[in-house]
Order: structure tokens, then sequence, then C-alpha cells
């Protein structure tokens, strides 16, 4: 993805970069034509490679979910994360008749399926204390905006894709999901 990020900013014109980012966008204006191919598509494509230290971060994330729980749990945490709070923010968006600007916004990342991921994570770890300080960590992290004032429609997103997780990982512990030994 890191590659392809790169790849688009320096091969494709600055208008193509554009048009492509516009078009896998899970903005109103696609979702209320019927592109709901965005929301699978916006979740591969990023305006711009992260930098070092986020990727590593994603990686490590990543990482320890497909060692601790399987590639298949870890893609669908994911997108679950994604899709679910890339349609509640078009909800919110559309009940909020927000501006054109707003409604035609290049709204594409990773970062809505970071989010539940880490959550989910969080909401399986062993102990007590531990999962509940990583859940408390996690969601000052995606309320500091909130506190200082200073949101867009984004900031909801990762919070919700936050809550979308953690719900994810608590369901999933009730129901006997725990950490993969290795073979």
């Amino acid at each position: 993805m890191q590659l392809g990020a790169y790849a688009a900013k320096k091969l494709l014109t600055p208008s193509a970069h554009e048009r492509l980012l516009l078009r896998c966008s899970t903005n109103v204006d696609n979702l209320r034509a019927g592109r709901w191919d965005t929301l699978l598509t916006s979740a591969l494509v990023v305006e711009s490679p992260m930098e070092l230290p986020y990727a590593l971060l994603l990686l490590a994330v990543l990482g320890y979910a497909e060692y601790a729980y399987g590639a298949w749990w870890a893609a669908g945490a994911f997108l679950y994360g994604h899709v679910g709070a890339s349609l509640l923010v078009y909800g919110g968006l559309r009940t909020l008749r927000t501006n054109a600007a707003t409604r035609s916004a290049v709204d594409v990342g990773i970062s809505y399926g970071r989010n539940a991921l880490a959550g989910a994570l969080a909401a399986t770890l062993r102990g007590a204390r531990v999962r509940t300080s990583a859940c408390t960590v996690l969601i000052a992290l995606s309320a500091r905006p909130f506190l200082r004032g200073r949101t867009d429609f984004t900031d909801a997103g990762h919070l919700l894709s936050l809550g979308l997780g953690l719900s994810l990982g608590a369901w999933g512990r009730r129901r006997g999901l725990g950490y993969r030994s290795p073979q």
C-alpha cells in the first residue's frame, strides 16, 4: 500500500491523483450515487505515504493480530471497522445535511480499519488490568480531538471504528476467542 501511495504520488499528475482519490473515497456523494465498491477501495488507497513511525506501528499491529488470532480474523476485524465506521459516518453526514465540500471530501485510508483492529486486540488482551489500561489509552487517544474542540467527520470515524473494534473484541472474548499459542 505504501509503495502504491508513493507511486501514485510520483507517477500521476496532481489532477489524476486527485481524481483517483475522489473515485475511491467513501464520501457522501459516492455512496449516495451507489458506488458501494468504495467501501473496499477506500481502504486500499491512501492520500500519501505514511511516515515511518506510523507505518511501523501499523505493521506491528497487523503482525500481532495475524500471529495471535490468524489472518482471517485480522482481516475481518479490519474490514468490519472500516466498512462499519464508513457507513456510520455516511449516515451521520446525510442526516446532518452537510455542505457540498464535506459531501465530496476525500475520505480514504486505513485509519478506520487500523483503529478497529487495535480496539479488537486491546479488548481481547489477557488480564483485566492490562485490557482495561489498553482500552482506556486507545479511547483517550481517539477522544483527544474532541477535547481540543477541533474535530471533523474523520475524527468521528476514528472514534466510531475504535468503538466497533472494542465491541468486536469484547464479543470475541465472551465467545472464547483466545490468543493462539504458536505451534
